[in-house]
């Protein structure tokens, strides 16, 4: 499974998404620090969803970084969040 389809399932298994979307932003990256040669070091998110409301910055940031699990967070090199 790709690494794109790991992070999709695990937001779909945790949140009440309101409106998600994911983009492998790995492309822009090629040849600069962190790529790795795979194709899926850098990602890009855009996730509503009812756990988050209310929440701070930090305690959204954490509450994704909860659901993907520190081996998949480990193993992205860049993850931006626009989330609420």
């Amino acid at each position: 499974m790709s690494k794109e389809a790991e992070i999709r399932a695990a937001i779909e298994a945790a949140f009440d998404i309101q409106e998600f979307e994911i983009v492998n932003e790995s492309g822009r990256h090629a040849g600069h620090s962190g790529d790795d040669g795979s194709g899926e070091s850098h990602f890009a998110i855009r996730l509503r969803a009812r756990e988050l409301a209310g929440l701070g910055r930090v305690a959204r940031h954490r509450a994704v970084h909860r659901a993907l699990g520190p081996e998949l967070v480990a193993s992205i090199h860049a993850l931006a969040m626009d989330l609420g």
